[in-house]
């Protein structure tokens, strides 16, 4: 709110600090003003600094919940959760957040310098300007926050693969999760070895970006506001941008508020399910949902009991999994029905704008600004829920469990 961070005369309101502080710690990207024509260079570097901080504590935080549920429990308990919750073992505190720091700040540097570069040589600009830019956008893609210096986001670099793979790459480092990139830096050459989380989260990754990027490409591609109007190797970049940035990172190359209601809902599914655990990404995450889908495979094929990768799956993680996704669903569902009361905005835009929110994509159809001031104020809730939510209520499901020491006879109600 300091006036050294405005354009202009005065400082910001309130409610202006409070969102984009928000939106810059829980790493979203949702915005309420311009970002590079209504925030100063030092308003802009708080919000860098917001970002910094956010994705490097909400990975430790994730992290140290891991390390803590893990030596909360029995031995044996401790060995499964460590292998095939978190991953990141039972080991010291200070090896854990050194590790995050090193991996954040590799992948920001190879960033920022490809950036930089391509900003300077392609683009003309100065080199502090395009070294700012570099740092500013390789912060931002690596905590997969998507603030972007250009008031249009990334739309006028869609064409450009300097620009577009260099974040994308960084965003899908960055959902991927510490604990999945430090096994694959010991790991990398042992696939067999690798945790239940790595064998769900890699190939869980790859399947949604590329059904994600036919999805995207294939509804727009002729529709003249988005991709029509480009040439086909651009279509195919720019759906693979989009769909990677609905892996939680706001950055568009596309005009979001032009695209078809169905491409919006398909969206709305790939932010759901989100990235990683324990990584910068959100959304309930890839592992939830993994957990989810071999629960029903189970049902469907008869089995008795969820294996998955040649490990069962223990009773209580079915029932976490499916507690996170019914209240996250509850959560988008009354969130999204209390705008529609206070506005006039359709149901695909006021959804799409509450999911990103909730998975802190930051992904927008161009309705935040104009929401009015309680509606923001349900969209810092929602926000502030979905980054801190799914995390904090997984680990206080799994810190509740204790054994019964009786059973109730069992009766099954009709289903379906």
């Amino acid at each position: 709110m300091l006036p050294t961070s405005r354009v202009g005369p005065g400082g910001a309101s309130f409610l202006e600090a409070l969102f984009t502080a928000t939106s810059a710690v829980c790493v979203t990207g949702l915005t309420v003003v311009d970002t590079p024509v209504y925030w100063t260079g030092a308003g802009q570097v708080i919000i860098l600094a917001l970002i910094q901080i956010g994705g490097f504590g909400i990975m430790s935080f994730a992290s140290l919940l891991g390390v803590l549920l893990a030596r909360h429990l029995g031995l044996r308990s401790r060995i499964s959760t460590a292998a095939e919750t978190k991953s990141v073992g039972i080991g010291d505190v200070r090896r854990i957040l050194l590790g995050i720091l090193k991996i954040t700040l590799l992948v920001e540097a190879i960033t920022a310098v490809l950036l930089s570069g391509r900003f300077f040589v392609g683009y003309d600009r100065g080199p502090a300007e395009a070294l700012w830019l570099g740092v500013f956008h390789a912060v931002s893609a690596c905590n997969n926050a998507g603030f972007a210096l250009f008031s249009d986001n990334l739309v006028g670099y869609v064409g450009d693969p300097w620009i577009c793979l260099p974040v994308a790459g960084a965003v899908i480092l960055g959902g991927l999760g510490f604990p999945v990139l430090f096994e694959l830096r010991r790991r990398f050459r042992y696939p067999r070895k690798w945790f239940l989380t790595t064998k769900l989260v890699l190939p869980g990754t790859v399947l949604l970006l590329v059904l994600g990027t036919i999805f995207i490409t294939a509804v727009e591609w002729s529709s003249p506001a988005t991709l029509g109007q480009l040439r086909p190797d651009q279509r195919v970049l720019a759906g693979f941008f989009q769909s990677t940035m609905t892996r939680t990172a706001g950055f568009n190359s596309l005009d979001i508020g032009q695209l078809h209601p169905v491409t919006l809902l398909g969206m709305d599914v790939l932010m759901f399910i989100g990235g990683g655990p324990a990584g910068t990404a959100g959304g309930l995450k890839i592992t939830t949902f993994a957990v989810l889908f071999f629960i029903v495979y189970t049902e469907i094929s008869g089995g008795t009991a969820v294996n998955v990768f040649g490990k069962r799956l223990p009773r209580s993680v079915h029932r976490q999994a499916i507690s996170i996704v019914l209240l996250a669903g509850a959560l988008v569902v009354g969130a999204t029905m209390f705008l529609m009361l206070i506005t006039d905005f359709g149901l695909d835009r006021i959804l799409f704008e509450v999911v990103s929110a909730f998975a802190t994509v930051g992904l927008s159809a161009g309705i935040t600004a104009d929401l009015p001031s309680v509606g923001q104020v349900v969209l810092i809730l929602v926000m502030f829920a979905g980054r801190l939510g799914p995390v904090t209520l997984a680990s206080a499901l799994a810190l509740r469990s204790r054994p019964l020491q009786f059973e109730y006879p069992k009766e099954r109600p009709l289903i379906g």
